[in-house]
């Protein structure tokens, strides 16, 4: 069967970035604290134990409130895009972007959720960032909320918990769509929504130690978060009948680890837990049947408000996104061991694939099997939101850096994607992960690295910030111009194309 020419002439390529990690200038012009804020880098860490820097306090809050600085807190810095973003979006464009990822900081427009207008200062940054996007005809997509609640709606309400944070997110969603709602085609909702139980803090607000009920907290605060996409929903359409909403989830493929029937039925949970619910009801428009088993065995009640099941029902997300990074292995065995803290989440390991420096397991081949398993349960488009590389890049003496081990796992995930599309899926994109260099989600850090520029800055924030196109940046940009026909990378092709 011919493989070539089978992305489709609209597709759309890009790249994707989060405020959180790339703006900076956290308190200028009004900004307000959010929880990316108060997410320590600590070297002295294993850098594989994410669980560490995910756990997060009312001690830890109460400690990053009162040190104004950013060493100690990189995301209050981030990679300045805030002030660089013309540079930044300028190099995305040389690269021949279709689309742009960015998300909006919601304590940047809302600086305590509370107020009731919007920090015009804010809405201006991002009218001017747009207006970049749009001067080199890249198509905007935003994510409203990607790990930028304000921190006090964590310290009033203990986040999402509290359903009164629906109307406050619902007040700041309809800011944007009032000021941007002509402008940008798509949007999603909550970045990776699902986090909600494997990084409850970042994601919902939701701390432990205020919580008297962890688990239902946070499984209420998942409620109230659907009950929010389904009411922006809602508005986009009223404001925008031509704007697409998406819902989007970090999606763990997962493996049984034998064929034991124990095994199959454990991969058959950790499925519909830790993906399925999520997009079931934020696709299909109801609670699926296998989780109220789940929350009778462990005394979750999820309270309802008298419209939230209609409006579930009527106003689903219009195309699943998600990000894609590895798979995961799951056993029912108590006793199973040779484990890997280096993904999202704990998992087995597959003795069947290769990892990252940081202990992720590479499965380009899963992203084929998630795309057709996601479309054949929903036939709604799909679009890869992320799907990237963090490794350790370091420039050679010429001060360039040849990530030959970057373009070996995008053109390997690619390949797959290519398959998927044969095999017939409706795929919207690709937005790699990411863009440009940025301050690690999971562990704060700089030295783990995704973009396909380097930016100049060390763990302590130290360095000129200076943007250099990797090896990666000439092969991506080689493969946008072929619509994803040339996939393939040798030295000689980086030569002659620096050299342009």
């Amino acid at each position: 069967m011919q493989k070539t020419n089978v992305f489709p002439k609209d597709f759309l390529w890009g790249g994707a970035i989060a405020a959180c990690q790339t703006e900076g200038a956290y308190l200028e012009d009004n900004s307000g604290l959010a929880v990316s804020d108060v997410s320590f880098f600590d070297p002295k860490l294993d850098r594989q134990d994410l669980a560490k820097h995910r756990r997060i306090t009312s001690e830890i809050i109460e400690t990053a409130m009162a040190d104004t600085g950013t060493a100690r807190y990189p995301k209050r810095h981030g990679v300045d895009f805030y002030h660089r973003y013309k540079e930044d979006i300028a190099l995305c464009a040389e690269m021949g972007f279709k689309v742009f990822r960015f998300s909006i900081k919601w304590s940047r427009v809302f600086p305590t959720g509370e107020e009731l207008t919007p920090n015009q200062a804010a809405l201006d940054f991002y009218d001017r960032v747009l207006t970049e996007i749009e001067k080199h005809h890249m198509i905007p997509l935003v994510t409203i909320s990607h790990f930028e609640m304000p921190l006090a709606l964590v310290n009033r309400y203990n986040g999402w918990a509290d359903r009164r944070v629906v109307d406050m997110f619902y007040r700041y969603a309809d800011s944007l769509f009032a000021r941007f709602g002509q402008r940008v085609p798509y949007w999603i909702s909550f970045n990776e929504i699902n986090a909600g139980r494997f990084s409850t803090f970042k994601s919902t607000g939701v701390v432990e130690d205020k919580s008297a009920n962890y688990l239902q907290d946070c499984y209420q605060a998942v409620h109230h978060q659907f009950v929010a996409a389904a009411k922006i929903t809602k508005r986009l359409r009223e404001i925008n009948p031509n704007a697409k909403m998406g819902c989007m989830i970090a999606r763990f493929t997962t493996y049984a680890a034998t064929s034991k029937p124990d095994d199959v039925l454990q991969m058959m949970l950790d499925e519909q837990h830790d993906n399925f619910f999520y997009t079931d009801v934020m696709v299909r428009g109801a609670y699926p049947h296998y989780m109220k088993r789940f929350f009778a065995e462990n005394n979750v009640k999820i309270a309802w408000a008298a419209e939230d099941e209609a409006l579930l029902k009527n106003y689903t997300a219009d195309y699943l996104a998600f990000s894609y990074y590895v798979s995961n292995v799951t056993s029912a065995a108590p006793e199973a061991s040779a484990t890997t803290e280096g993904n999202l989440r704990s998992s087995l390991k597959n003795p069947y694939l290769e990892s990252s420096a940081w202990g992720w397991q590479i499965d380009p081949k899963g992203l084929r099997y998630t795309l057709n398993t996601f479309y054949d349960r929903y036939q709604v488009p799909l679009f890869i939101v992320e799907n990237g590389l963090g490794a350790e890049d370091v420039p050679d003496e010429k001060g360039q850096v040849v990530d030959t081990y970057r373009i070996d796992y995008l053109q390997k995930h690619l390949e797959q994607v290519r398959e998927a599309l044969i095999d017939g899926v409706d795929l919207l994109g690709y937005t790699a992960w990411s863009s440009i260099d940025l301050v690690s989600s999971g562990t704060s850090e700089m030295s783990k690295r995704y973009g396909f520029v380097y930016v100049d800055q060390d763990d302590e924030g130290h360095g000129s910030l200076m943007r250099t196109r990797k090896a990666s940046f000439y092969w991506y940009q080689q493969v946008i111009a072929s619509n994803g026909e040339d996939l393939s990378y040798s030295k000689q092709t980086h030569v002659a194309l620096t050299e342009l």
